[in-house]
């Protein structure tokens, strides 16, 4: 969700738009999705997974779809607020009570359900690749050392590499493979203690 200031200001305008936001909640309520709290302000939920949400900016008011990345948006009503931040939100706008179309807000609506039961979320995104040279070198000196990191899954092996990469200098990097090379060919995950 968006970071907290910005929450607050979801919130902070709802007297302003009372009325128009009364009237948008009366068009999600002839829906199957069922009304909850979330962030101080309604959020309706379709098997306990958030597909709309309703709140009152500074402004305009406006309905919110979760996953709305993926409604085909044929009458160009969707915007998303945070290019940069925000992967699948997407608002609809709206600063009158004349310009909600119950039948446009529904059909909206209707396709956001469909898209929530067929499961439609965004994947996270895949994380880097990360090059440890100095470990791939200790590694090609020890066969032992290879053969035991190879065992690890691709996430322990991740996090052996982001803990040396992750240093800024050489010297550190090199500590800190003194000091996973035993965990490695002892078959112990970096973060294993903490589990």
């Amino acid at each position: 969700m968006e970071s907290k200031s910005e929450n607050t200001g979801i919130w902070k305008y709802g007297e302003k738009w009372t009325e128009e936001l009364l009237l948008l909640k009366t068009i999600v309520d002839k829906t199957e999705l069922t009304e909850t709290t979330k962030w101080g302000g309604p959020v309706y939920v379709y098997n306990k997974k958030n597909v709309v949400g309703l709140g009152g900016f500074k402004d305009y008011f406006a309905i919110w779809f979760f996953n709305g990345v993926f409604l085909k948006d044929d009458k160009k009503k969707l915007i998303n607020a945070q290019e940069e931040v925000t992967k699948s939100l997407r608002q609809w706008r709206f600063t009158s009570k004349e310009e909600v179309n119950e039948k446009e807000i529904l059909e909206y609506i209707a396709e956001a359900i469909e898209n929530e039961k067929q499961g439609k979320i965004i994947k996270p995104s895949k994380k880097e690749t990360i090059v440890s040279e100095l470990l791939e070198k200790e590694m090609n000196q020890n066969p032992a050392l290879k053969e035991a990191f190879q065992k690890f899954s691709p996430y322990k092996q991740y996090e052996f590499l982001e803990y040396i990469e992750s240093a800024k200098q050489e010297k550190t990097k090199i500590s800190r493979i003194e000091k996973v090379v035993p965990m490695i060919l002892a078959s112990v995950g970096l973060n294993d203690k903490y589990r």
